[in-house]
């Protein structure tokens, strides 16, 4: 299988991003996410498949390795290229990140690399997306966000560090001098959303579902910051938090969830498993995007949110 990603002959590339299936030992919850996986690449055809995180779920996984193996086989067996970036609940037991990536590089259509020396973090790359030329007209970075803070003085999760802002800065420096001087569009996929998930729910119109508060890292270390400063990335898209699957822009950059696609992760009644699909065009500085639930239904309308509402509501709460 080629390892190249390539935009189709009528300019589009399309992903599918499947995120947290929690996968453990082949229960019947796996079988039936399994099954989501299945028909929705029946139904979008799509030219990539990114996993972003909490591929296993560790801590119930009997053997991790075999179940991560089993995790991917569907994207495997397809015969479309894909790629992945490891949760927080991967590597808590029996199993290190660094294994799990070796893992992914045994597999002919996996696409993920190692990654630079000296960079935080297992796994991050970037893949470039080329036309029928060669020539290179978009790229997908992917980010580790860890686990755990490190810090004994900083509770919660870990972030985006310091090595891996600069690595992306000078990734996309290159690009654009090889593109003469033009920021190549890119996208980035990360687990752990970074906490400007939270501010463009509180400041900007957003669409989509919101269940529960981004579970961020409270360190904010800079990364929104230099994507901002360079302008060349697009979007953004993350998994973590179950039950939010919505998107909003903030100077420029779409920040969006996944849909949680996994029947053993938790969950909220009625509201459905699924993915998110993205639609690239060569050539243009934008990107589609939908939700295709378990059902085979493409969610195109979404829930509008605006954030004078949910001020109002805040305040609301705090008086009664």
């Amino acid at each position: 299988m080629s390892r190249t990603l390539q935009f189709r002959k009528d300019g589009t590339f399309t992903i599918v991003q499947f995120t947290d299936l929690h996968w453990q030992n082949g229960e019947p919850a796996d079988l039936r996410t399994r099954a989501l996986m299945e028909k929705l690449l029946q139904d979008e055809k799509p030219d990539l498949i990114v996993f972003t995180g909490d591929i296993i779920y560790s801590l119930k996984a009997v053997a991790p390795r075999k179940a991560f193996r089993e995790a991917v086989a569907v994207a495997e067996q397809s015969g479309i290229p894909w790629a992945a970036v490891l949760g927080n609940h991967d590597s808590e037991r029996l199993v290190n990140r660094g294994e799990l990536l070796d893992i992914m590089l045994e597999h002919d259509g996996c696409v993920a690399q190692r990654g630079a020396p000296g960079v935080d973090g297992i796994g991050n790359y970037v893949v470039r997306v080329v036309d029928d030329g060669g020539r290179p007209q978009a790229a997908l970075y992917f980010l580790d966000t860890g686990a755990l803070s490190r810090s004994p003085r900083v509770p919660g999760y870990d972030w985006i560090r310091r090595s891996q802002i600069d690595w992306y800065v000078r990734q996309s420096k290159q690009m654009e001098a090889e593109n003469g001087g033009a920021g190549l569009p890119s996208l980035v996929f990360y687990h752990i959303p970074v906490p400007e998930y939270e501010k463009v729910w509180r400041t900007q119109i957003c669409y989509g579902n919101r269940n529960e508060r981004a579970g961020s890292p409270v360190v904010n270390s800079g990364f929104f910051a230099a994507m901002a400063e360079r302008g060349d990335i697009l979007g953004t898209f993350c998994g973590h938090d179950h039950t939010n699957d919505y998107e909003g822009k903030l100077f420029g950059i779409r920040l969006c969830y996944g849909r949680a696609s996994g029947y053993q992760a938790y969950g909220r009644p009625f509201y459905s498993r699924g993915a998110r699909v993205i639609r690239l065009r060569a050539g243009e500085k934008e990107f589609d995007s939908w939700i295709r639930l378990g059902n085979g239904r493409k969610v195109e309308n979404r829930r509008v949110h605006r954030p004078w509402a949910f001020w109002l509501k805040e305040k609301l709460s705090k008086l009664f």
